[in-house]
């Protein structure tokens, strides 16, 4: 009798301290307790996620000297919004819209900027757009803010105002990393039948089918290896372009977050010159130049 009581004690005290597994609803999803102030397609979901922070550290100073210059432009909200512009060498209808990291329009997009215009001959009307109005950090929590409390709509009117400025006649590509990785494909939506490509580096896709339908062109996505926007989230997207009948081309590159920014400490030099030299092979053949 003694011995099947110690027995049961010895099994009571071992479940009670054996460490449990939470088997709650969304225990394994990274984003889980995140508040979510934007749509899903929208990467100011991630800001409040554990580490995400840390996939942004703060961007590296250096000595810019542009080629451009900064102009302003009305847009459809009765505001004014502004970019950096290069303008090709000679008139044009092609133009090439650059959008920013979470960091909002700072040297380094303003230097990419540049790269772009040369490494597209100087034909190309070449404009970063600023669509924090002004704001520039390099504190990734101040830079979560600014993402976060940027508003749609607004967003939404920069990117028209800046069609509205390249004129009724322009053919538009988009590039972008991040933020505008997200920022490259929504304008591509917003510009419709102007639209002639996207570029999409490590940016959160547009999620809904029907809306991918109506694309004007197919995509080109530059994706790092990561927990945010993962390798579920991209075949997700190839998956959801092919059932809008819109083509997308795309790579996962063995290397983190932010990985093609020069200024980013976790810079891969090898990633970004062949992510790079997807792009500009990409856009160059999107403007015949």
């Amino acid at each position: 009798m003694i011995k099947p009581i110690i027995t049961l004690i010895l099994f009571l005290i071992s479940w009670f301290f054996w460490p449990k597994t939470n088997h709650s609803p969304g225990s394994e999803d990274p984003f889980s307790g995140i508040t979510m102030c934007h749509s899903n397609d929208d990467m100011a979901q991630f800001v409040n996620a554990p580490g995400f922070a840390a996939f942004h550290p703060s961007p590296v100073a250096f000595d810019f000297q542009g080629k451009g210059s900064i102009t302003t432009f009305s847009t459809p909200d009765g505001q004014q919004a502004s970019g950096y512009l290069i303008k090709a060498s000679a008139p044009t209808d092609h133009w090439l819209f650059v959008f920013q990291e979470w960091w909002g329009l700072n040297d380094h997009i303003k230097h990419q900027a540049d790269v772009f215009y040369e490494d597209l001959g100087g034909k190309v009307n070449v404009i970063a757009l600023d669509m924090y109005d002004g704001k520039v950090t390099a504190n990734p929590q101040e830079a979560g803010q600014f993402m976060q409390g940027a508003k749609e709509d607004r967003l939404q009117h920069i990117v028209t105002g800046a069609r509205l400025l390249a004129g009724p006649n322009a053919k538009i590509a988009n590039v972008g990393w991040c933020f505008g990785g997200s920022w490259s494909l929504k304008s591509a939506l917003l510009n419709g039948q102007q639209n002639i490509g996207s570029v999409m580096y490590y940016g959160m896709p547009v999620r809904d089918v029907e809306k991918l339908k109506t694309l004007n062109s197919d995509v080109l996505g530059l994706f790092a290896t990561e927990q945010y926007i993962s390798e579920a989230i991209i075949k997700e997207f190839a998956a959801n372009m092919e059932t809008a009948g819109k083509k997308l081309t795309y790579k996962i590159f063995p290397a983190v977050h932010g990985f093609s920014n020069p200024s980013n400490p976790k810079y891969d030099e090898a990633a970004s010159k062949e992510a790079y030299g997807m792009a500009i092979s990409y856009l160059k053949e999107k403007f015949g130049v």
